[in-house]
């Protein structure tokens, strides 16, 4: 395949990337693309969706380190308990109680607590999904880069054209503000009648619109442009890339056979089915025990006054070491049918995968199909825009030799003006042909 992508995206790599101003900044394509991958909101909510996911992945791997945990608590029973115990115990009638107050008014406690992840299987799947699910983070980042230079580098071609486009209205109005002024002198001098001046002021007229239009429509273009890359509304763009014609004439469709590896959507499905494994492994792991080791230390000073941090009071401390070993044994078949769920959802993946290849033979051919007419209508109205020159200069030149007439020459700027029309229409039709036939083949890669 002829790698005219690059001639297509890149074009002339002139200029440069600068700021003259606060406000007037300079961009060729590339400079353009790269700018937006920087500034534009999709990209940067991408970048941060990476980031977010780098943090996931540290989370889960903490839930295996060690847990470690400090307390300290202080009470004031400013009212002690009261506890009633049988009479008997002293020495009183048997069915009579007596009330005793227990404790002290001060207490406090100070401890540390630990416990320690020994073996549990799912946590190991989970650590595993966590690090695919940030591979899945930077595919979305890939695919939000190529959706936005995508964008870009039309919006960026949009103006090219609007801007040519500008120079041929210019011109035609340069040229019908000559015939109407001839046609004017002609008519005071009895020369032509004045239906045939006023047939020219009003073709002259409709060029004055068009020309403005065609400025509104470069404003409009330009801040899509702004847009699309992130730039501020306010800032003046200057673009230092030109439109090259005879690189759009010679686009080709491509013999390239389709690759759904290549294309970033494939590979996000597949990390999508790695995830969903993961999840059908984490809930077969549930079958396994686990083990938990923990451990803590604790003191508690008890006081009957305001005297807690007193060192010539006693701290009485407690320690405690164990370790846990979990099995659940039944749980009214939860797990077998959240396995099953999870299946069934990797499947789902599978099938999309299936049909994705599908779906990529389809958009080649159709892309391959709308680039071909695309080349065949910019072949035509290029034809039909030399003919339109040619019979406008030949009208004229017959009606200065005073064998044309007026209606002539009206009837050639009309035919004109559609068939410029047509072949700017045709030739920026052409550039975003090229461009979705690669970024379906896969050939776009940031």
């Amino acid at each position: 395949m002829k790698k005219s992508l690059i001639a297509l995206l890149m074009l002339v790599t002139m200029g440069a990337h600068s700021q003259g101003t606060d406000s007037v900044m300079q961009f060729s394509i590339k400079q353009a693309v790269d700018f937006s991958f920087e500034n534009q909101k999709d990209v940067l909510n991408s970048q941060l969706d990476v980031q977010i996911a780098e943090y996931q992945v540290k989370e889960t791997i903490g839930l295996g380190l060690p847990q470690i945990s400090g307390e300290f608590d202080f009470k004031d029973f400013f009212e002690i308990p009261t506890t009633a115990i049988p009479g008997e115990f002293f020495g009183g009638e048997p069915g009579s109680f007596t009330t005793v107050q227990f404790g002290t008014q001060y207490n406090a406690s100070a401890g540390l607590s630990a416990s320690q992840l020994i073996f549990e299987p799912s946590y190991i799947v989970g650590v595993k999904a966590a690090k695919t699910f940030k591979d899945l983070s930077v595919q979305g980042l890939q695919n939000a880069k190529i959706e936005t230079a995508v964008n870009v580098v039309k919006a960026y071609y949009r103006v090219l054209v609007v801007r040519d486009r500008k120079i041929v209205n210019d011109a035609n109005v340069v040229r019908l503000k000559k015939y109407n002024e001839d046609i004017k002198s002609m008519y005071q001098n009895g020369f032509v009648e004045k239906v045939d001046m006023d047939r020219i002021q009003v073709t002259y007229n409709n060029a004055l619109s068009e020309q403005e239009k065609c400025e509104r429509l470069i404003k409009i273009t330009e801040d899509n442009l702004k847009y699309v890359m992130g730039l501020p509304q306010a800032c003046t763009i200057v673009l230092t890339d030109s439109l090259d014609r005879e690189a759009v004439k010679k686009l080709e469709v491509s013999a390239d056979k389709p690759t759904p590896e290549k294309r970033i959507e494939y590979s996000i499905l597949k990390t999508q089915e790695r995830i969903q494994e993961f999840n059908v492994q984490r809930y077969k792991a549930k079958y396994l025990p686990s083990l938990v080791a923990y451990g803590s230390y604790s003191t508690n000073a008890l006081r009957s006054e305001m005297n807690i941090f007193d060192p010539a009071y006693r701290w009485y401390p407690t320690g405690i070491v164990g370790a846990t070993l979990s099995l659940n044994i039944f749980d009214g078949m939860q797990r077998e049918n959240k396995i099953r769920h999870e299946k069934l959802g990797l499947k789902k993946i599978q099938n999309d995968i299936d049909y994705f290849a599908n779906t990529v033979e389809l958009q080649v051919s159709n892309a391959n199909s709308v680039l071909a007419n695309a080349i065949s209508s910019l072949n035509i109205q290029e034809q039909n825009l030399e003919l339109a020159n040619s019979v406008t200069k030949t009208s004229k030149i017959k009606y200065d030799e005073g064998i044309g007439s007026n209606l002539e020459i009206l009837d050639a700027e009309t035919s004109l003006k559609e068939a410029q029309s047509n072949y700017y229409m045709a030739l920026y039709e052409a550039i975003v042909a090229k461009i979705e036939l690669e970024k379906a083949l896969g050939n776009l890669k940031y």
